[in-house]
């Protein structure tokens, strides 16, 4: 089963809890990157280190959260090798797997429920890349 990196800020560490456990169950290994309270903290400093071992393949894919989401994809991304996309839904987080070959992506926990950010989560590590001419695209994002 896959290893999956995980991080988020204060915003989002319950969220992280509950994804984590939910993971585990499931039978997938987790590893947690941080925070480990909800006491305000910078996502960057949690964020980037869960990317880069998506990137270096010490883990296989990543899921990082925050308020929403949005900054914690801006510093995934900024790591060479990553493709973060913000999911908000069941089918954005499809698409990003299916078309853009997603290796992590990012949740808002103030903008999704836990119940439907479990969905997503569970959707994207269903999803399969579609190849063809999204293959294309991805090549052109590297």
């Amino acid at each position: 089963m896959s290893r999956i990196a995980i991080a988020s800020d204060h915003a989002g560490f319950s969220l992280k809890g509950e994804i984590a456990g939910h993971l585990q169950a499931a039978g997938y290994e987790v590893a947690d990157y941080g925070t480990s309270s909800d006491a305000a903290v910078d996502y960057p400093d949690f964020v980037r280190p869960a990317a880069e071992s998506v990137a270096d393949g010490t883990n296989d894919m990543g899921i990082v959260l925050g308020a929403s989401g949005n900054g914690e994809a801006m510093v995934a991304n900024k790591v060479r090798g990553i493709r973060c996309a913000v999911c908000w839904s069941e089918q954005s987080a499809r698409l990003a797997k299916e078309h853009n070959n997603a290796n992590m992506i990012a949740l808002g926990a103030r903008l999704v429920t836990t119940v439907e950010a479990l969905k997503i989560v569970d959707t994207w590590l269903a999803a399969e890349f579609q190849g063809g001419r999204h293959q294309r695209r991805v090549d052109k994002i590297e």
